[in-house]
């Protein structure tokens, strides 16, 4: 039986239900930015609850993923506006068109180069933009692979799920792109987090799983007790020894929990259908997620 850990969970109202809190992040501010997909909005809210919102240019560009900057700003995709935004902690917002028209932007993570790296899922590519905006394009070997989240690898690389083409992938600063194959058929890979085994682990939501890939491509699966929970986002939980990561249910309306070693443990979230989406490490040890009914939800680990 799994071992379950008692995990208290605290709601805190951001948004109404149709603004869609989706992605999440720790700032460099010690508060927590969120974006709020169909608003056209960023929203920020502290360790203690109290939110604020900032509105965008456009509020149907669809802001996606968030991440800290190197420059100690936010940055974000915005999926239906095909831009890439920063905003700085006091609010401030510029955005980036891309290139490629109808691009897609949807993942985005900071790169060991200090520049920002994205997925365009729509166009099949992965982006690299620096702080001061200038947009770099790296194609896939793969058409219509559609990747999906990014982060940083223990290896000087970024490693992205491809969502459609069933694969892992990582790039070099120079573009170079290697795919590594999913052992499963449809695992539909989405979030990607490095582990603090110096491994990275996905969620792969067509086949409810979580997925560990080392730097040389080895992989292992672990099957979700529930295969059809929708695992959608992960992040490791922080602690160095032996560290666990985290990740949403998005179709079971449950967070799990799994070790280094494949032990998978779930938490329930209280209120009914709240559709978790992004989930990232807050500055108070605590794991934050956000959930498209219009709350974000704090889950404080033992």
């Amino acid at each position: 039986m799994p071992h379950h850990q008692t995990v208290s969970v605290a709601e805190f109202a951001v948004s109404g239900p149709e603004a869609g809190p989706y992605g999440i992040t720790a700032g460099p501010d010690g508060a927590l930015w969120f974006t709020m997909v169909h608003h056209g909005r960023i929203g920020r809210i502290t360790t203690g609850g109290d939110s604020t919102s900032y509105v965008l240019a456009s509020d149907s560009g669809g802001p996606t993923v968030i991440t800290a900057g190197p420059d100690g700003a936010l940055w974000f995709t915005e999926f239906r506006g095909h831009r890439i935004g920063r905003i700085s902690t006091g609010g401030e917002i510029a955005s980036y068109a891309l290139p490629t028209a109808e691009a897609g932007p949807f993942g985005i993570a900071a790169g060991p180069d200090g520049a920002l790296w994205f997925t365009e899922a729509s166009a099949g590519r992965i982006g690299r933009i620096t702080t001061e905006g200038q947009v770099t394009e790296f194609p896939l070997p793969l058409p219509g692979a559609f990747p999906s989240a990014i982060a940083a690898g223990p290896d000087d690389r970024m490693w992205f799920t491809m969502n459609q083409a069933n694969a892992i992938g990582a790039i070099g600063h120079a573009g170079d792109v290697t795919v590594y194959p999913l052992p499963t058929p449809d695992g539909a890979p989405v979030g990607i987090a490095r582990g603090a085994d110096g491994a990275m682990w996905f969620v792969e939501i067509g086949a409810g799983q979580v997925g560990r890939i080392t730097p040389d491509g080895g992989i292992d699966e672990f099957p979700l007790p529930d295969r059809a929970a929708r695992p959608h986002a992960i992040a490791a939980d922080g602690s160095d020894a032996g560290g666990a990561c985290w990740f949403t249910e998005w179709g079971a309306n449950r967070i799990g929990r799994i070790t280094a070693d494949g032990r998978i443990d779930e938490h329930g979230l209280p209120s009914p259908d709240s559709e978790p989406h992004g989930i990232a490490l807050g500055p108070d040890g605590a794991m934050w997620t956000a959930l498209e009914i219009g709350t974000i939800a704090r889950l404080a680990a033992p």
